[in-house]
Protein backbone atom coordinates (compact mmCIF):
# COMPACT_ATOMS: atom_id res chain seq x y z
CA UNK A 1 0.00 0.00 0.00
CA UNK A 2 1.42 3.39 -1.01
CA UNK A 3 1.95 5.94 1.73
CA UNK A 4 -0.29 8.96 1.68
CA UNK A 5 1.36 12.29 0.83
CA UNK A 6 2.31 14.23 3.96
CA UNK A 7 0.98 17.73 4.60
CA UNK A 8 2.44 19.85 7.40
CA UNK A 9 -0.02 22.46 8.62
CA UNK A 10 1.72 25.27 10.47
CA UNK A 11 -0.61 27.24 12.74
CA UNK A 12 0.42 30.64 14.02
CA UNK A 13 -1.13 32.78 16.74
CA UNK A 14 -4.41 33.91 15.27
CA UNK A 15 -8.06 33.13 15.88
CA UNK A 16 -8.47 31.19 12.59
CA UNK A 17 -6.11 28.54 14.01
CA UNK A 18 -9.01 27.36 16.17
CA UNK A 19 -10.78 26.30 12.95
CA UNK A 20 -8.08 23.85 11.86
CA UNK A 21 -10.09 20.70 12.63
CA UNK A 22 -12.38 21.41 9.66
CA UNK A 23 -9.44 21.89 7.30
CA UNK A 24 -7.63 18.81 8.65
CA UNK A 25 -10.73 16.64 8.13
CA UNK A 26 -11.10 17.99 4.59
CA UNK A 27 -7.42 17.32 3.76
CA UNK A 28 -7.60 13.79 5.15
CA UNK A 29 -10.66 13.06 3.04
CA UNK A 30 -8.54 14.08 0.03
CA UNK A 31 -5.86 11.55 0.98
CA UNK A 32 -3.35 13.68 2.90
CA UNK A 33 -1.52 12.43 5.99
CA UNK A 34 -1.78 15.63 8.01
CA UNK A 35 0.47 16.88 10.81
CA UNK A 36 -0.07 20.07 12.83
CA UNK A 37 2.83 22.16 14.06
CA UNK A 38 2.03 25.23 16.13
CA UNK A 39 4.10 28.27 16.84
CA UNK A 40 4.34 29.05 20.56
CA UNK A 41 1.64 31.73 20.14
CA UNK A 42 -0.39 29.46 17.88
CA UNK A 43 -0.71 26.84 20.61
CA UNK A 44 -2.99 29.24 22.52
CA UNK A 45 -5.61 28.84 19.79
CA UNK A 46 -5.28 25.11 19.07
CA UNK A 47 -7.11 22.21 20.64
CA UNK A 48 -3.97 20.05 20.55
CA UNK A 49 -5.57 16.87 21.97
CA UNK A 50 -8.38 16.99 19.40
CA UNK A 51 -5.96 17.68 16.54
CA UNK A 52 -3.67 14.84 17.68
CA UNK A 53 -6.66 12.52 17.73
CA UNK A 54 -7.75 13.63 14.25
CA UNK A 55 -4.31 13.35 12.68
CA UNK A 56 -2.88 10.42 14.60
CA UNK A 57 0.24 12.51 15.21
CA UNK A 58 1.19 14.66 18.20
CA UNK A 59 0.86 18.41 17.74
CA UNK A 60 4.42 19.68 17.92
CA UNK A 61 5.49 23.16 18.96
CA UNK A 62 9.10 22.73 19.97
CA UNK A 63 12.24 21.03 18.78
CA UNK A 64 12.74 17.49 20.01
CA UNK A 65 15.73 16.41 22.05
CA UNK A 66 18.48 14.88 19.87
CA UNK A 67 18.01 11.44 21.42
CA UNK A 68 14.23 11.44 20.94
CA UNK A 69 12.75 9.71 17.88
CA UNK A 70 11.07 11.66 15.12
CA UNK A 71 7.31 11.41 15.59
CA UNK A 72 6.14 13.09 12.39
CA UNK A 73 6.32 11.50 8.94
CA UNK A 74 8.99 13.04 6.75
CA UNK A 75 9.44 14.52 4.26
CA UNK A 76 6.28 16.52 3.74
CA UNK A 77 5.06 16.99 0.20
CA UNK A 78 3.46 20.28 1.13
CA UNK A 79 3.11 22.95 3.78
CA UNK A 80 0.12 25.12 4.58
CA UNK A 81 0.77 28.03 6.93
CA UNK A 82 -2.66 29.07 8.13
CA UNK A 83 -3.04 31.50 9.66
CA UNK A 84 0.38 33.05 9.05
CA UNK A 85 1.08 35.95 11.37
CA UNK A 86 2.95 39.16 10.65
CA UNK A 87 5.77 37.87 12.86
CA UNK A 88 6.08 34.48 11.17
CA UNK A 89 6.03 35.92 7.64
CA UNK A 90 8.78 38.41 8.48
CA UNK A 91 10.95 35.89 10.35
CA UNK A 92 10.51 33.25 7.64
CA UNK A 93 11.56 35.70 4.93
CA UNK A 94 14.62 36.59 7.01
CA UNK A 95 15.58 32.93 7.39
CA UNK A 96 15.12 32.90 11.17
CA UNK A 97 14.54 29.46 12.69
CA UNK A 98 13.93 30.24 16.36
CA UNK A 99 10.88 27.97 16.59
CA UNK A 100 10.19 24.48 15.29
CA UNK A 101 7.58 25.90 12.91
CA UNK A 102 10.04 28.35 11.37
CA UNK A 103 12.78 25.73 11.21
CA UNK A 104 10.49 23.42 9.26
CA UNK A 105 9.35 26.25 6.99
CA UNK A 106 12.93 27.24 6.23
CA UNK A 107 13.83 23.62 5.45
CA UNK A 108 10.71 23.30 3.31
CA UNK A 109 11.61 26.42 1.37
CA UNK A 110 15.10 25.07 0.71
CA UNK A 111 13.76 21.61 -0.26
CA UNK A 112 11.38 22.84 -2.93
CA UNK A 113 8.26 21.43 -1.24
CA UNK A 114 4.90 22.93 -2.18
CA UNK A 115 4.14 25.82 0.13
CA UNK A 116 1.04 27.90 0.72
CA UNK A 117 1.06 30.74 3.24
CA UNK A 118 -2.08 32.63 4.24
CA UNK A 119 -1.07 35.79 6.09
CA UNK A 120 -3.70 37.19 8.40
CA UNK A 121 -2.25 40.32 9.96
CA UNK A 122 -4.55 43.06 11.09
CA UNK A 123 -5.15 45.95 8.71
CA UNK A 124 -2.56 48.14 10.43
CA UNK A 125 0.28 45.57 10.44
CA UNK A 126 -0.41 44.72 6.80
CA UNK A 127 0.74 48.26 5.91
CA UNK A 128 4.15 47.87 7.57
CA UNK A 129 6.90 48.12 4.93
CA UNK A 130 8.75 45.03 6.18
CA UNK A 131 5.63 42.90 5.77
CA UNK A 132 5.18 43.79 2.10
CA UNK A 133 8.84 43.09 1.40
CA UNK A 134 8.60 39.74 3.18
CA UNK A 135 5.50 38.68 1.23
CA UNK A 136 7.18 39.57 -2.07
CA UNK A 137 10.39 37.80 -1.06
CA UNK A 138 8.53 34.59 -0.20
CA UNK A 139 6.58 34.76 -3.46
CA UNK A 140 9.88 35.16 -5.30
CA UNK A 141 11.11 31.98 -3.61
CA UNK A 142 8.15 30.01 -4.93
CA UNK A 143 5.82 30.20 -1.93
CA UNK A 144 2.21 30.74 -2.93
CA UNK A 145 1.13 33.57 -0.66
CA UNK A 146 -2.63 33.94 -0.53
CA UNK A 147 -2.74 37.61 0.38
CA UNK A 148 -4.90 40.25 -1.28
CA UNK A 149 -6.84 42.44 1.17
CA UNK A 150 -9.15 43.53 -1.67
CA UNK A 151 -10.28 39.93 -2.13
CA UNK A 152 -9.70 38.52 1.36
CA UNK A 153 -10.46 41.25 3.93
CA UNK A 154 -8.23 41.47 6.98
CA UNK A 155 -9.29 41.93 10.58
CA UNK A 156 -9.04 45.32 12.20
CA UNK A 157 -6.96 45.52 15.39
CA UNK A 158 -8.74 43.91 18.35
CA UNK A 159 -11.68 42.80 16.20
CA UNK A 160 -11.92 39.65 18.26
CA UNK A 161 -13.91 36.51 17.61
CA UNK A 162 -15.56 37.71 14.41
CA UNK A 163 -12.13 37.96 12.74
CA UNK A 164 -12.33 34.17 12.29
CA UNK A 165 -15.12 34.70 9.79
CA UNK A 166 -12.80 36.65 7.49
CA UNK A 167 -10.25 33.89 7.01
CA UNK A 168 -10.34 32.42 3.45
CA UNK A 169 -10.55 28.71 4.29
CA UNK A 170 -12.39 27.97 1.03
CA UNK A 171 -9.56 29.54 -1.01
CA UNK A 172 -7.02 27.50 0.98
CA UNK A 173 -8.89 24.30 0.14
CA UNK A 174 -9.05 25.28 -3.54
CA UNK A 175 -5.29 25.88 -3.69
CA UNK A 176 -4.42 22.61 -1.95
CA UNK A 177 -6.82 20.71 -4.21
CA UNK A 178 -4.85 22.06 -7.20
CA UNK A 179 -1.74 20.29 -5.86
CA UNK A 180 -3.50 16.99 -6.39
CA UNK A 181 -4.03 17.51 -10.11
Amino acid sequence: MAARPVLYVIACGGRPAADLPGFITWAQARGWDTCVIGTPAGMKFLDAPRLAELTGHPVRDDYKRPEDPDVLPFPPEGFVVAPATFNTINKWAAGISDTLALGLLNEGLASGARMLAVPNPNTTLAKHPAFGRSVEFLRGCGVEVLFDPQVYPLPTPNLGESSRDLFPWEAVRERVAQWEA
